[in-house]
């Protein structure tokens, strides 16, 4: 089964036999299923997309569609046989298919390859031939649609600039002048795609070309938006009146509207862009690491020192959601650091340092990197405290929270650091780290088992990302509501677990599209995994749950209740110990299951001795977003298996 959507809405079987979809809103609700990227989507949800004004029967008539679509995708599907495309979902439908079997998941996908290996282009140029047109060009006036064909307009720009600027970068480029001249008459205003064009020219040994497609560009930036072309054109002006052979181009700052900025403008914006969460965060982190490469080059070590550290954008989660920026930025902050030297002003140093701390996330480090960052957020700290600078001292509190994780059970000591870094914004005006202190507070909170703290600080939290205009607030606290949920599930007169699992689900969706996927991915999973737990019911399970980076620690549970003990058995042994961070009590107690299950004595022991210090805590509730019941009662059972009790 193959689906497309980039172009008019169209299915076809796995022999290339056309499926008939239906009228338009049959293709309607298979598109919006598509949108979702394999999620749940809600039948409210489904309702409110489709109709502006829903009618009284719309309910039924988007069954009637389900029904019909279902027939369409598997025609051999044999009565009363659960379907396997188009599924049912809790209190919503999903579409299960692979996403290469899917024109705009293998869009975006190829595109991601691209951006961190260059010999990806190849595969980036097929996914750009598969576009036929406007994404779902044949579902109009809906809200949903316009926003998802916005996005993925972006990102096909996007991609035609990348793949012609890595085609470029290594001598090549046959082909490329026909679809760049496509692509500035569609986008005038993205200089970086008049740079390329001109560099696509002069390839082809039209220099006279290429330096009429750069006066075009001038004209066309003046003339319609009154602004001057960046470095990067001009400088490519320059080496082909001077009949200089042009490097390649830099990565693109910033292309929004064909703004032209400079490092230090650059980071600003991305930080900016940060806050807001969803595409304009991704944006954000790319941007910054262009700005930083940017500085470097200029060889003005205080600019690149300011650049790096100018990027104090709160952060909340021990695993990244970038890991290779992540370990760029890491790596040129040391670079400069040393480079400084021992003189250089504190005010550097500590953002610098500070940087270290929080771009080092712990769930991604080896244990002598994890090591390097905790003395960073040391070594940051202790200065901080006498600049005298809130904002800087905010900064490194966030570096010493994030290296906070060295083992399970320092969910005390984490609220301590939360309530510093509020009281800290509260008094000096800083929004942005106020919401941090109230997140990190609510985590804790969370951890103890102390609902009712914990839900005070989300609605403050709440309120704060009201008033600054922070919309990755309520994403999270939608997901901590949940976790409240799924506690309350097994006392008298609480919700059930199936409401609980479709709170988790409508949380998941909104978390996916907000740009943090360190967070997002195996995080659904490991939350309905918890429920069961809490219900004695056995692991979720299906080909299509991804557990993302928690799968080795999930893995024996899933065999033992699939009855496949030996499996099960090899991987306990397999298992390594869990990262210090926020999941760490959550995995511990998984191995300590599956142990007592296996009576794995000398499983159950480590895992004992990993989680006693933990005893008073909740399982997985220290990221405030699921639990998995109280760590003592996963302690007692390993303990009694290993004789340790």
């Amino acid at each position: 089964m193959r689906i497309d959507v980039l172009g008019t809405v169209r299915a076809a079987q796995g022999d290339g036999t056309p499926v008939a979809l239906g009228g338009p809103r049959h293709r309607e609700v298979l598109a919006r299923l598509v949108a979702a990227e394999g999620r749940m989507v809600t039948t409210d949800t489904l309702v409110d997309d489709l109709w502006a004004d829903p009618p009284a029967r719309a309910v039924g008539a988007l069954r009637t569609f389900v029904a019909a679509l279902r027939r369409a995708l598997e025609p051999g599907r044999p009565p009363r046989t659960p379907p396997r495309v188009l599924v049912t979902e809790g209190p919503g439908y999903a579409l299960r298919l692979p996403r290469e079997d899917v024109d705009a998941h293998r869009f975006q996908d190829a595109l991601t390859r691209a951006r961190h290996t260059p010999g990806a282009v190849t595969s980036l140029g097929e996914a750009l031939a598969a576009w036929r047109g406007p994404a779902y060009a044949d579902v109009t006036g809906s809200a949903w649609a316009e926003r998802e064909r916005a996005r993925l307009d972006e990102l096909r720009a996007e991609a035609v600039e990348l793949r012609a600027r890595l085609l470029l970068d290594r001598g090549e480029g046959a082909g490329l002048v026909a679809d760049l001249r496509d692509h500035v008459a569609a986008h005038p205003w993205r200089e970086p795609a008049w740079t390329l064009l001109a560099r696509a020219l002069h390839h082809e040994g039209r220099r006279a070309d290429a330096l009429a497609a750069l006066r075009r560009a001038r004209a066309t930036l003046a003339d319609q938006l009154g602004l001057d072309p960046g470095a990067d054109l001009s400088r490519l002006e320059t080496d082909l009146l001077n009949g200089v052979t042009p490097f390649a181009a830099s990565a693109a700052t910033w292309t929004g509207s064909g703004v032209p900025l400079g490092p230090r403008t650059t980071v600003d914006l991305a930080r900016t862009l940060a806050l807001a969460g969803g595409d304009a965060l991704v944006r954000s982190r790319s941007d910054r690491l262009a700005a930083i490469t940017a500085a470097e080059r200029t060889g003005d070590l205080a600019l690149t020192a300011r650049v790096i550290g100018a990027y104090d954008v709160p952060a909340l989660w021990s695993r990244a959601d970038d890991p290779v920026q992540s370990r760029a930025v890491v790596e040129a902050a040391r670079r400069t650091l040393t480079a400084l030297g021992p003189d250089a002003p504190a005010g550097l140093t500590v953002r610098l340092l500070a940087t270290i701390a929080v771009e080092s996330r712990s769930a991604d480090l080896t244990p002598p990197e994890r090591d390097r960052a905790r003395d960073a957020a040391r070594r940051a700290e202790a200065p901080a405290r006498d600049l005298g600078d809130p904002a800087l001292l905010a900064f490194a509190l966030n570096g010493v929270f994030l290296q906070s994780f060295t083992r399970p059970g320092l969910a005390t000591a984490r609220d301590r650091i939360g309530a510093e870094i509020l009281d800290l914004a509260t008094t000096h005006g800083l929004p942005a780290f106020a919401v941090l202190g109230r997140l990190v507070r609510l985590q804790s909170a969370s951890a103890l088992g102390d609902l009712d703290t914990a839900s005070a600080h989300a609605e403050a939290a709440e309120q704060l990302a009201a008033v600054t205009e922070a919309p990755l607030v309520p994403v999270l606290t939608a997901w901590f509501r949940a976790r409240a949920a799924a506690a309350r599930s097994t006392e008298p007169g609480g919700p059930s677990a199936a409401d609980v699992a479709a709170r988790y689900r409508t949380a998941d969706e909104a978390l996916r599209t907000a740009g943090m996927p360190g967070l997002h991915r195996g995080l659904l999973p490991l939350a309905l995994l918890g429920l069961r737990l809490l219900h004695g019911r056995p692991a979720p399970d299906g080909p299509r749950l991804d557990w993302g980076p928690y799968r080795p620690w999930t893995e024996p549970l899933l065999l033992l209740d699939q009855g496949r003990d030996a499996p099960a058995r090899a991987a306990l042994a397999a298992a390594p110990a869990p990262p210090p961070d926020h999941m760490q009590e959550a995995l511990w107690c998984l191995i300590a299951r599956a142990a007592v299950r296996l009576g794995d004595r000398g499983t159950a022991a480590r895992a004992a001795a990993a989680l006693r210090d933990a005893r008073t805590e909740h399982a997985g509730a220290a990221c405030g977003m699921l639990t998995l019941g109280p760590v003592a009662a996963y302690l007692d059972e390993a303990e009694a298996c290993a004789g340790t009790g």
